[in-house]
């Protein structure tokens, strides 16, 4: 006999309930998943209610074979692998759109509801944003009461499926907190999660053509925080070296994989006063380590100084790092150059930017060293009708050419492009260097906000007297724009000069709170590693918070919890006390030597009584017609005073 596929609309009321825990659970995946994979689980949501609505039948095991497979397929396709955040999210998403096809009884959703649970925490593998604890604990509420909604008796209602779901939520939360405050950390995770799905990027790549970093400068996003122990640098000190560009091809910029080179470090001086400070530093699936120019020590494991004076880091820095970094604001670089690294650093293509090449030359020519030729240099994008702005024109394929004589208007990477190359071609070495500019204070949090728009590009020129020394030309057309920083310029009308556009104060001072929360959020709840929590414990008086002491502290702080919610759930749900009335009436059905039988009532009772004890019959129908009053009839102290005094007769009888 084939197996009935029809539906008898049993599910109408718990349905809509799994269908919304399971919508809830997709809603952070949506924006990193395929247009159709959304659009299936839409589409096999709605089939499948109207199914249940209109009592039809189910699609048949044929169809939902053939689906799994191409909607396999197409994972496969689109990812080029079923591994990872990305694929793994896909395929739990079709999963539950598919399993909804073949959801028959109520314990069907079961399935449903857990798949909502891993998409849930699948979340937390891409990113713990600040607002993914609340979203965390109003999924799993919903999802809680779509389980309750499941089994629920025909006459609970909604309400009573949501406050039990929150009293389970209030019960496990402090079993939660403890274990994870005393549960040992490790510095490695037992295992890695390819992150192939991240949009969290620098966006300063080891490349710049004209453009790049202008469009990077319309994003307000967080490029890393600062935490100053001391002193804070002045805006116009305020240079974050990245990486640097050595190789030019007449019309993009771009540098040679770091590695370490012979005693990079040592060849680095300071003058003066150091600056330390605390860098948390977002994700950029790069290697380049940020640091104030010129850093001097830091402790960011397996990061090195490139021959470059850059830091680069071994690996891609994949998730959210924090470390410590001592820089120097006034340094030298002792590294003397070969004829071969001179010629490296001197080298453009002879047949690129002609007319740049010959005007380079000629002023030159004309300066009497090469201190003042830069500073001549300097004095024509100054004096001339140079121009900052972030809308600059197309270039085409002699950009610096035409930048230099037909637009002028450009953005940062304009000005060191076309002054790197007016160096070079005047003999110079020069080289240019990719990181951030700036930053703004917030005065909620204490930190430093170093903003993508806060990126730069700059120049640094080898002088023989003096080593590599920075030159930025962007000071020399908008001095604004060192001197204040982007952040601070916002407001006084200059940046909207620029290209910039400046929410109001009030989203500002609001955009400032936020920032200080996530802040917050990152030091305290994600930076909760081994060395925080071994800090932690120390504050708590454990003088030695190794694992065995944690392990044992918090196996005695979960029997406890235990112990008193078992306390409260006994209090909570013991048996009502027995009111007056009843004590009454057990002191009467005692008196008559007799035992009431199952369902049987106090009339009854009464009346075998009568004819089976020996207290005499009035006085038994006396005793009964009183309780019935004192138990079931007005609540009066009269009828209960009736009662004692019936019962009492009868101790007397």
């Amino acid at each position: 006999m084939p197996k009935a596929r029809g539906t008898d609309g049993s599910l109408l009321t718990s349905l809509p309930w799994t269908l919304a825990a399971l919508v809830f659970s997709l809603v952070p995946h949506v924006q990193f998943l395929p247009l159709w994979i959304t659009a299936a689980f839409v589409i096999c949501g709605a089939w499948r209610y109207l199914i249940e609505r209109r009592r039809r039948a189910l699609p048949s095991p044929y169809l939902r074979v053939l689906l799994a497979l191409g909607c396999f397929l197409g994972v496969f396709a689109t990812y080029a692998t079923i591994s990872g955040v990305g694929p793994g999210s896909a395929l739990l998403a079709i999963m539950a759109a598919l399993k909804l096809l073949e959801t028959r009884k109520r314990r069907d959703q079961f399935v449903l509801l857990f798949i909502a649970i891993f998409l849930v925490m699948s979340t937390l593998l891409r990113e713990q944003y600040l607002w993914s604890l609340p979203y965390l604990v109003v999924a799993v509420l919903l999802i809680m009461t779509a389980w309750l909604r499941v089994s629920a008796a025909a006459g609970e209602t909604a309400g009573h499926s949501f406050r039990t779901g929150g009293r389970l939520i209030l019960y496990a939360a402090p079993l939660a907190i403890a274990m994870w405050i005393f549960f040992p950390r490790l510095a490695n995770p037992f295992w890695a999660v390819p992150m192939d799905t991240g949009t969290a990027k620098s966006g300063i790549s080891d490349s710049m053509s004209p453009g790049d970093i202008s469009s990077l400068s319309m994003s307000n996003a967080v490029a890393f925080r600062v935490n100053f122990a001391g002193r804070i640098p002045e805006p116009r000190d305020r240079y974050w070296r990245g990486l640097v560009l050595t190789l030019f091809n007449g019309r993009t910029w771009s540098g040679n994989d770091p590695f370490e080179g012979p005693r990079v470090h040592e060849q680095v001086f300071g003058n003066g006063e150091s600056v330390s400070y605390q860098i948390t530093l977002e994700p950029t699936r790069q290697q380049w380590v940020f640091a104030l120019d010129m850093p001097w020590s830091w402790t960011l494991p397996r990061t090195f100084m490139g021959p470059q004076q850059q830091l680069a880091r071994s690996r891609p820095i994949d998730r959210r790092v924090s470390y410590e970094v001592t820089s120097y604001l006034d340094y030298r670089t002792d590294v003397a150059l070969t004829d071969y690294a001179r010629s490296w650093y001197e080298r453009i293509p002879p047949e690129s930017n002609k007319r740049t090449q010959a005007l380079a030359k000629q002023m030159r020519a004309a300066a009497s060293s090469d201190a003042a030729y830069i500073e001549a240099v300097l004095r024509m994008f100054h004096e001339q009708e140079y121009f900052y702005t972030l809308q600059p024109p197309p270039l085409g394929s002699s950009p610096v050419d035409r930048f230099m004589f037909d637009t002028r208007r450009g953005f940062c990477e304009h000005y060191a492009s076309a002054f790197a190359v007016m160096m070079r071609a005047a003999g110079i070495p020069a080289r240019i260097v990719l990181g951030y500019q700036g930053g703004e204070m917030n005065p909620m949090g204490g930190h430093m906000i170093v903003r993508q728009s806060d990126a730069h590009a700059w120049n640094e020129v080898w002088l023989d007297s003096v080593g590599w020394y920075r030159v930025d030309p962007t000071s020399a057309v908008a001095p604004g724009r060192i001197e204040s920083g982007v952040s601070e310029s916002m407001f006084d009308g200059v940046a909207s000069t620029w290209g910039f556009s400046a929410t109001s104060a009030l989203l500002h001072r609001l955009s400032l709170t936020w920032d200080a929360m996530n802040a917050k959020w990152n030091e305290w709840v994600l930076g909760y590693g081994p060395e925080n929590q071994s800090r932690f414990m120390k504050w708590l008086g454990m003088d030695n918070p190794d694992w065995r002491n944690m392990l044992l502290t918090l196996t005695a702080i979960i029997v406890g919890l235990i112990l008193l919610i078992s306390v409260i759930l006994t209090l909570r749900y013991r048996p009502p006390a027995k009111d007056r009335a009843a004590i009454l009436y057990a002191r009467f059905v005692k008196r008559t030597g007799m035992e009431p039988l199952t369902g049987e009532t106090p009339a009854i009772f009464a009346a075998r009584a009568e004819a089976e004890s020996q207290l005499p019959a009035e006085m038994i129908r006396a005793v009964t017609s009183t309780y019935l009053d004192a138990r079931y009839g007005p609540c009066d102290l009269a009828s209960l005073h009736r009662l004692e005094l019936a019962v009492a007769a009868m101790h007397r009888q």
